[in-house]
């Protein structure tokens, strides 16, 4: 990454708090918890190892087996936040599920209580903001979506700034999701989905036709549908493009594939995001740095990127004033002469 890109301010709406966790730290929780993690599962102390979908997901999965305690969602988000910082990250929101914190018995509000811990330190000491989305799975139904969300509602705190949908998009129906969507939107919140992944352009219509939604996770599937683009350009719904993670993945076989720039020229607003960073080889540094060498795009192109996903981010009015100005600012500070122009003018 050149040090232009390295320094310019960026934003990230779509990425998994588990699976921001790099190997390093993993195990170090593992060793804090007593948990055994066969060394199979790392390729070095920055990626995981891992060939197609479903050994990503056991990779993923015995990640998480490493977090037990409410310290360790603490040090995981500070870690996070702080790698984000040093690639120029002034705004970052994550994906935090409750059904997760259920499952190995911390319980959402422990868990919350020490991701807003993480997430304070990290802004005294780096700078950055963070900010929290709760999200249900797909796969585990509408009920359980329904259980997310009344959990949710019933642990309000300001940090939790948005409701959203990860999990198997080929299981269930959007509308299947419609109730518990329906509640935390009545309840003033934003909200967003992933579709248009695993799926095609129906998924992504199915989705926005059903649910309340502002922004969708993923959706470069929609590039399929002429129609379908000018209806998400039209109604301003955002897209939360993660490059790196759609050709991990497979989606796209390579970048000369990936339809980022068709999305751009279809009027459709974009931002980057790094989805589970250590498993696809990435980070928001390098996708910023990815959109310049493989798509074209420029430093004005990139903080307009920025200035989409802080327009879009579900923070408060307040946190996305601040944030506009951070970016302003650096771009009145690009703007100046160098002191050494300035000193010949006078």
């Amino acid at each position: 990454m050149n040090q232009t890109i390295a320094a310019l301010p960026k934003a990230e709406l779509h990425c998994h708090i588990e699976g921001a966790a790099s190997p390093a730290l993993v195990r170090k929780l593992a060793h804090r918890n007593g948990v055994a993690l066969p060394e199979s599962m790392f390729v070095d102390e920055h990626r995981f190892a891992w060939t197609d979908f479903h050994s990503f997901l056991a990779a993923y999965d015995r990640a998480c087996d490493a977090m037990r305690r409410a310290e360790d969602y603490r040090d995981l988000i500070y870690d996070y936040l702080g790698r984000c910082a040093r690639e120029g990250a002034i705004y970052v929101e994550l994906f935090s599920s409750p059904e997760h914190a259920e499952d190995i018995g911390l319980g959402f509000p422990a868990q919350l209580e020490a991701l807003v811990a993480g997430i304070d330190a990290a802004e005294r000491d780096f700078g950055i903001t963070g900010r929290l989305i709760a999200i249900c799975l797909r796969h585990r139904g509408p009920e359980r979506a329904l259980w997310t969300a009344r959990t949710m509602l019933a642990t309000r705190h300001p940090y939790v700034v948005g409701f959203g949908m990860a999990g198997n998009e080929l299981q269930h129906t959007p509308a299947d999701f419609a109730p518990a969507f329906r509640l935390v939107a009545d309840a003033g919140y934003p909200c967003t989905a992933h579709a248009g992944e695993v799926a095609g352009a129906e998924s992504v219509r199915a989705a926005i036709d059903a649910l309340p939604l502002s922004r969708i996770g993923h959706g470069v599937r929609a590039s399929e549908d002429p129609r379908l683009l000018e209806t998400i350009a039209r109604r301003g719904i955002v897209l939360e493009v993660c490059p790196g993670s759609n050709i991990a993945l497979g989606v796209y076989p390579d970048l000369a594939h990936h339809p980022l720039r068709r999305l751009i020229d279809a009027g459709c607003k974009v931002t980057l995001n790094s989805d589970d960073p250590p498993y696809f080889d990435t980070s928001i540094g390098r996708e910023y740095a990815m959109a310049v060498e493989s798509f074209g795009l420029g430093e004005d192109d990139l903080l307009h990127i920025t200035q989409t996903a802080i327009d879009a981010a579900f923070a408060d009015t307040e946190t996305r004033h601040r944030l506009t100005e951070r970016v302003a600012q650096y771009s009145r500070e690009r703007e100046r002469p160098p002191a050494s122009a300035r000193s010949a003018e006078t």
